[in-house]
């Protein structure tokens, strides 16, 4: 028996769906389903976790409303989804708290970890209101060592955290003894998540609101991905110039970290404000209310460290200096804390389903 409302109605929902199979060929979660005959609740997290939401399913669909069998697909998988990341997280209390309110949470952090490095830096004797330039600036303004241990920290807590819980989410969902580590599951699974193979709508796109599916969606959610991998990119260049050649930050225009830096920085820019905008124009028949505020949430933290780390670039040299950096390390260290809480987790999620499909295809060829 299922424990939730929506993986009742998921439960009922794939059992029609098998009875008919029109969607079968618009992505990976109809042919998945259709390897089952009965659903486990890791079975419907596990589908769940495949679909993308592009709403293809429910505009094709001869069972979606006005229609009695009342089949929404993307919206009831949207609600199993968002409720798997909090039944999965570790430790449990902390996903709650962000459950309830995450866009809050995150800048009370954020808010408060800039108070103490604006109170650090006062103790300190820094000045505000003068600049502070030439190499290692930022560290006489905050010692590397304090930043380190302290990013460092939460940002290893973070990996934990995610590691049991996508850990839990693996066992869940299928056959635990399996590797999900196997190289061609696992190099379909990358090309599939990379090229985000199935937010296509089987082909033409999202739907919205006026019913004209877009490609929108997708191009926006490359943006945040490959600008967040840049931006981490940027932040390990930085570490091995620090600890193995010794060279402090702040580093030049031209050189790696700040490139690397200053293109994420713009793709985590472009793409939250697009993907925000992208949620507006959504058929609301297709959104779910659960989740909605992790969404958010995370979607603002990633478009606040952008512009806050984009401004320390181009203000890095005048008086504005001291500030920034203690609001832009704020962010940063609530982005990290949010991250095993928060839609950070959807991709991990999707990514190990992905590679649970590609494994069930492989057996099944």
């Amino acid at each position: 028996m299922h424990a939730t409302d929506a993986l009742k109605e998921a439960d009922r929902l794939m059992t029609v769906c098998n009875s008919c199979r029109y969607c079968e060929g618009l992505c990976a979660v109809f042919p998945a389903m259709e390897m089952r005959r009965a659903f486990t609740s890791g079975d419907l997290n596990y589908l769940a976790n495949l679909c993308h939401a592009c709403g293809g399913c429910y505009t094709d669909c001869q069972f979606s409303p006005p229609h009695e069998f009342n089949v929404n697909v993307p919206r009831t998988l949207a609600t199993v989804r968002a409720q798997s990341y909090a039944h999965y997280a570790w430790p449990g209390a902390l996903a709650v708290l962000f459950r309830r309110n995450g866009l809050f949470v995150a800048l009370a952090t954020a808010a408060s970890v800039a108070l103490f490095i604006f109170a650090f830096m006062g103790a300190g004797g820094a000045h505000f209101g003068e600049a502070v330039q030439g190499t290692g600036a930022f560290y006489r303004i905050m010692p590397h060592e304090l930043i380190a241990w302290l990013f460092g920290g939460v940002f290893t807590f973070g990996l934990v955290a995610l590691a049991l819980s996508l850990r839990h989410f693996w066992r869940d969902i299928g056959d635990a003894a399996e590797s999900p580590l196997a190289p061609r599951p696992l190099w379909q699974a990358i090309k599939d998540a990379g090229s985000l193979r199935y937010l296509d709508g089987g082909g033409v796109g999202c739907y919205n609101k006026d019913e004209k599916p877009d490609d929108n969606r997708r191009f926006y959610h490359h943006l945040t991905f490959y600008g967040f991998m840049l931006c981490f990119a940027a932040t390990s260049v930085g570490a091995l110039y620090h600890f193995l050649f010794e060279w402090e930050a702040p580093y030049p225009w031209w050189d790696l970290p700040v490139v690397l830096g200053t293109l994420g920085g713009l793709g985590l820019v472009v793409g939250p404000i697009g993907l925000l905008r992208a949620k507006r124009q959504r058929d609301p028949a297709l959104l779910s209310e659960a989740g909605a505020g992790m969404d958010k949430a995370f979607t603002v933290m990633l478009l606040l460290t952008a512009v806050s780390g984009l401004l320390l670039l181009v203000l890095r040299a005048t008086p504005a200096m001291n500030a920034l950096l203690a609001i832009h390390l704020g962010i940063v260290f609530a982005l990290f804390l949010s991250l095993p809480y928060g839609w950070f987790v959807h991709g991990l999620y999707r990514f190990a389903a992905l590679v649970r499909y590609a494994q069930e295809r492989a057996r099944d060829a």
